[in-house]
C-alpha cells in the first residue's frame, strides 16, 4: 500500500513538472504564469490575481503592454505596465515601466544607474489572468504555519 502511494505520488509530481516544461515551451517564457503579489497595478490586476504569460522574442514591445520584468538584485519579478518605449535605428528597444496604482515610473525599483528595461529583462507579457486563484500561493508564503499545516494533509 505505501509503495503504492509513494508511486502515485511521484506520479503527480512528475506529471505536473512535464506540464510545467511544456507550458514553458509552448509559451516562450520560463515563468508561464505568475502570481499578483501586490496592489500596484490595481484596478487592472489585485494581489492574488493568477496571470497567464507568453515571450516571444518576434513581438515587439510596445507602450500600455503589462510586462513581468526582472531586476538584477531582486528575486521577485515585478508586474507592471510600459509607458515608454523607445526604439533605435539599429532595432534596440528600451522601455520604462510603471505600476497603475504608482504615483511615480520605476526608475527607482531598476538596479542602480539603470534608467530602462530590455528585452533580456523580459519574463513574459500578460495575456490572460484569473481573479484571485493565486491567494493561496499569498497565504502559504505570508503564514508560514498555515503551510505546514496544508503540507501535513
Amino acid at each position: 500500500q505505501l509503495y503504492y502511494q509513494v508511486l502515485n505520488f511521484a506520479m503527480i509530481v512528475s506529471s505536473a513538472l512535464m506540464i510545467w516544461k511544456g507550458l514553458i515551451v509552448v509559451t516562450g517564457s520560463e515563468s508561464p504564469i505568475v502570481v499578483v503579489l501586490s496592489g500596484s497595478m490595481e484596478p487592472a490586476f489585485h494581489r492574488g490575481d493568477l496571470l497567464f504569460l507568453t515571450n516571444f522574442h518576434d513581438d515587439p514591445i510596445r507602450a500600455g503592454e503589462i510586462v513581468v520584468f526582472k531586476v538584477e538584485g531582486r528575486d521577485i519579478p515585478i508586474v507592471h505596465r510600459v509607458i515608454k518605449v523607445h526604439e533605435k535605428g539599429n532595432g534596440s528597444i528600451k522601455f520604462l515601466t510603471k505600476g497603475d496604482n504608482n504615483e511615480v515610473d520605476d526608475r527607482g525599483l531598476y538596479k542602480e544607474g539603470q534608467n530602462w528595461l530590455e528585452k533580456k529583462d523580459v519574463v513574459g507579457r500578460a495575456r490572460g489572468f484569473l481573479p484571485y486563484v493565486g491567494m493561496v500561493t499569498i497565504i502559504m508564503n505570508d503564514y508560514p504555519k498555515f503551510k505546514v499545516c496544508v503540507l501535513k494533509l
